[in-house]
């Protein structure tokens, strides 16, 4: 168990082998950027084309509230820098449920999304080689998408690291050169009018924000694995806001050039917004395959680190007692338990998806988890507005309490907004996933006080589920 209030692990779990490794700076910015960049940025220009350039305005609002929620990120990670990120905020201000809450609302968010990309990505693999002609040999493309990645989580986070900063590397290169290479063959005659949509600018921004609002989940993905970070209390803030802002550049400048170098009337239509750029931008028709082979990449490298993200904060949990004991088995720095449970769940809703022959059951559950990944998101920005008003002068910076208070109050501002992008549906059913969240939460809570003394302290032979809180 980590000593409370520090970055060094204690001497029993000090056990490094090659296999092992924490992230630095460039890893861990790496997770953010690739947790954040999946495989939606290859059509937002598309999506949010019928709103006319408005949309940028859009982004560039959606920008300052992902910054702002990063920026909160930062400080909860310098104040307490344990893996777990929103789960141990939640917990560590409000108590148990709430961080139980946070935990189980963000693992359902991850491994059905887990499952909703890895057969998204079976759609730009067909372009390369043909698969999605067969139901089934669709199905077990995905499923190896999704182990692969998994495959990797269980070599060692050494392994995880390098993985997810090529694939970022990667993915980069083809954005990048269409988003600073479209501006050489940028055409403001192929914009479009400012505001398409006849409903006027702020109607329009409105309705462009709710396709790009969960554009940027992923920002927490540093917080998450603070654990493994190197100097978590420094690089977890850094990561977090240099990750989001190279995200939110990648963003725009990608949707711009795709705006400059692509027709309105023909991007409004368009299913390759940026293979129709690379070929205006070079001739030819190759654009499609390179495209695809981005995407692909920017998949995979998405699953890879959402696959580690999917065990850390369930790992955290079963440390305090919160989630089964079994999740909080690690091996090689990666909780394997975590890792192994959740490529099993998102397998199977995999198999389902493609056994049922609709993909609409399939894709309500994906709606859900729109609104359940906001929820560790507001549980952690009100954390941060508990320090800050609560007077407690070792939790908090006086000299940056004004600033922290309107970064705190956009955070959790966007967060709200998170939630009612989501939609009626989404919530609705959102909150019954979290309500049978509520009775696992019963059934643990029921076993863990069997193995308390009288006292209130462990008995004899069980696990010590209470953790020293900081500054406590």
């Amino acid at each position: 168990m980590h000593v409370t209030g520090t970055v060094t692990p204690p001497a029993p779990q000090r056990t490094p082998d090659r296999h092992t490794r924490r992230f630095g700076l460039p890893v861990a910015t790496a997770l953010v950027m690739g947790n954040i960049i999946g495989g939606g940025i290859f059509l937002l220009p598309a999506s949010v084309a019928p709103f006319g350039t408005v949309s940028l305005l859009a982004f560039g609002v959606l920008t300052v509230g992902a910054i702002a929620l990063a920026l909160v990120f930062g400080r909860l990670a310098a104040r307490d820098p344990r893996t777990g990120g929103p789960y141990v905020y939640a917990r560590e201000a409000f108590g148990d449920f709430a961080g139980f809450l946070a935990a189980w609302a963000y693992w359902i968010t991850t491994w059905v999304s887990n499952a909703a990309l890895a057969v998204a990505a079976v759609g730009y693999l067909d372009v390369l080689i043909p698969v999605d002609g067969h139901r089934w040999t669709a199905c077990l493309a995905a499923l190896v998408l999704q182990w692969l990645p998994a495959l990797s989580n269980f070599a060692g986070t050494r392994y995880v690291g390098a993985v997810q900063l090529v694939s970022t590397v990667l993915k980069l290169a083809p954005l990048l050169l269409v988003a600073v290479g479209g501006l050489f063959f940028f055409d403001a005659d192929n914009l479009g009018p400012f505001d398409a949509s006849g409903g006027g600018a702020i109607g329009a921004v409105s309705a462009s924000a709710a396709l790009l609002l969960f554009s940027y989940l992923g920002v927490e993905s540093a917080a998450v694995s603070a654990g493994e970070v190197r100097d978590p209390r420094r690089t977890v803030g850094r990561a977090t806001v240099i990750g989001t802002a190279g995200a939110a550049l990648v963003y725009l400048l990608g949707t711009l050039s795709v705006f400059g170098t692509v027709a309105h009337d023909r991007l409004v239509g368009s299913t390759a917004p940026f293979s129709d750029a690379v070929n205006a931008m070079f001739g030819g028709s190759w654009g499609g395959w390179a495209v695809a082979l981005a995407a692909l990449v920017s998949m995979t490298g998405c699953l890879n680190g959402w696959t580690l993200l999917s065990a850390q904060t369930p790992y955290a949990a079963a440390r305090d007692g919160l989630f089964p004991a079994a999740f909080a088995r690690k091996r090689r720095g990666v909780p394997t338990v975590g890792v192994g449970v959740t490529v099993v769940l998102a397998s199977l809703l995999t198999v389902y998806n493609y056994a049922s022959g609709s993909g609409r059951v399939f894709e309500v559950l994906v709606l859900v988890t729109t609104f359940t990944a906001t929820v560790p998101y507001l549980l952690a920005t009100a954390a941060q507005l508990f320090h800050l008003v609560s007077g407690r002068r070792d939790r908090v910076n006086g000299a940056r309490l004004a600033r922290d208070s309107v970064v705190a109050s956009v955070a959790a501002a966007f967060s709200l907004w998170l939630v009612a992008g989501a939609g009626y549906q989404a919530v609705y059913q959102g909150v019954l996933f979290l309500f049978a969240g509520v009775l696992v939460y019963a059934v643990l809570a029921g076993r863990r006080g069997r193995v308390r003394s009288p006292a209130g302290s462990p008995a004899d032979g069980g696990p010590p589920f209470a953790v020293e809180r900081p500054g406590v």
